[in-house]
């Protein structure tokens, strides 16, 4: 398949890098099926359908939709290619602070539809032994900050559930990339983008994470389109990246962590090598 003919499809596609995304696809050649809760969002954004668009009202967390949405993806346009799991959303507040129903539903759409696509998928790419699947994480999924705790437990399972379906699938011809970007200049702070715990307990500082990026959007240092076009490039390499950090900040938050962690763990060296039983 020519690598500016492919077939992809995309979750979360009527804003941010999902949107970018989509749009520089259809301007390459690419045929795209490109889902949202919000279909006349989406379409008020990229167009109806046509020859190489084909917009999807797709709840992602209902793994019955997912599955006709992949479906009709492959009888439309013959084939199924890269697989963007872009789709998500963050709910700020303590641990404490947040409902049940709050961290749940973090972890469904953020987590388990990305499952529910990759499960739907699979099928199609493997046996046709060819394919990319491209997971976006965050940088909070390699460090966890206060007040973020259900996103970065979702993102941090994003990093995993990636190295494990790559070993998983790299036999099969399927390449796999987990994403983990820094701040880029979406809509993703943008009031009303994402949400915060309904119950406040002053002792936190989810007021003051609040107010933080009010004053971060709209000055975030990436450029979506530079990250969109290196998404596309990458599905042309060989051996694609299975991790790849997005953006100055994302290296030094990911960098540091991991300075941070191999010191700890030289430092606490000897507790870990004295709870094997004696011989």
């Amino acid at each position: 398949m020519e690598t500016n003919n492919r077939v992809w499809f995309v979750t979360g596609a009527s804003k941010g890098f999902g949107l970018a995304l989509v749009k520089l696809l259809i301007s390459t050649g690419h045929k795209v099926a490109a889902t949202s809760r919000n279909i006349e969002e989406l379409e008020r954004q990229v167009g109806g359908a046509d020859k190489n668009l084909m917009p999807l009202k797709v709840d992602i967390t209902n793994n019955r939709d997912v599955k006709g949405a992949i479906q009709q993806t492959v009888e439309t346009f013959g084939r199924l290619d890269v697989v963007v799991n872009n789709a998500g959303y963050a709910i700020y507040g303590s641990i404490e602070e947040l409902s049940d129903e709050e961290f749940r539903q973090s972890t469904e759409v953020n987590l388990f539809a990305m499952v529910n696509t990759i499960r739907n998928a699979m099928p199609y790419l493997r046996k046709q032994k060819a394919g990319y699947i491209i997971n976006f994480s965050s940088a909070g999924g390699y460090k966890g900050y206060g007040s973020s705790a259900a996103y970065s437990a979702a993102k941090f399972a994003v990093i995993g559930l990636s190295e494990a379906l790559a070993e998983e699938v790299r036999h099969l011809g399927v390449h796999v990339t987990v994403v983990a970007p820094g701040f880029f200049r979406t809509s993703f702070l943008d009031k009303g983008a994402n949400m915060y715990a309904k119950n406040v307990i002053p002792e936190y500082n989810t007021t003051e994470v609040k107010a933080w990026m009010q004053r971060m959007n709209g000055k975030q240092p990436g450029d979506p389109q530079k990250l969109v076009k290196l998404l596309i490039d990458i599905t042309k390499e060989k051996n694609p990246p299975l991790h790849l950090i997005a953006g100055p900040d994302a290296y030094q938050i990911v960098a540091e962590k991991l300075k941070a962690d191999a010191e700890e763990r030289e430092a606490w060296k000897n507790v870990t090598f004295s709870t094997n039983l004696e011989n």
